[in-house]
């Protein structure tokens, strides 16, 4: 499983280097329009949601760099990283759901897509974990997904911010 992790080496350089610099530009942009983002909650709970998923990327890439990492802990380290996201995510679920604003649609798919990432890397951490190196695969699948939602959320925030 080690050498499996190992030839996973370039993927990790390039999504920990893609997914910090992504978290970083997000949180310049936003704190652009912090005043207004705060006065949204729903609006500031999926925002902190969608950075903890780029976060979360950076950190299952980062343990995937690490030298002779055991499956073991790269997948009980990689599950407690997933834990920490969702703990955000079920609290940004808990504020879309609570914002009456007629403005306020789609509630369900904004709230399944925040967990996309995160329920990705659970998977590939528990298959690594049961010893299937498959589960590389979908924690590569997560760290797609982490972009790729933290970049929808992250727009759509500072979008609806400037309505």
């Amino acid at each position: 499983m080690i050498e499996d992790l190992e030839l996973w080496s370039d993927f990790n350089v390039a999504m920990a280097g893609a997914t910090a610099a992504l978290a970083g530009l997000v949180i310049v942009a936003a704190s652009v329009n912090i005043g207004e983002i705060v006065k949204a909650r729903a609006l500031t709970a999926r925002l902190a949601a969608g950075i903890a998923a780029l976060v979360l990327a950076i950190v299952a890439s980062a343990l995937g760099l690490v030298p002779r990492i055991s499956p073991l802990w790269f997948g009980v380290l990689l599950l407690a990283a997933a834990a920490g996201a969702a703990i955000l995510q079920v609290q940004a679920t808990r504020a879309i759901f609570a914002d009456h604003h007629p403005a306020a649609r789609a509630k369900l798919p904004k709230s399944v897509f925040g967990f996309l990432p995160i329920v990705a890397y659970a998977a590939g951490a528990l298959v690594v974990l049961a010893g299937g190196p498959s589960g590389l695969y979908l924690v590569a699948t997560g760290s797609v997904l982490a972009i790729v939602t933290g970049i929808v959320v992250s727009w759509v925030a500072l979008v609806e911010v400037l309505r």
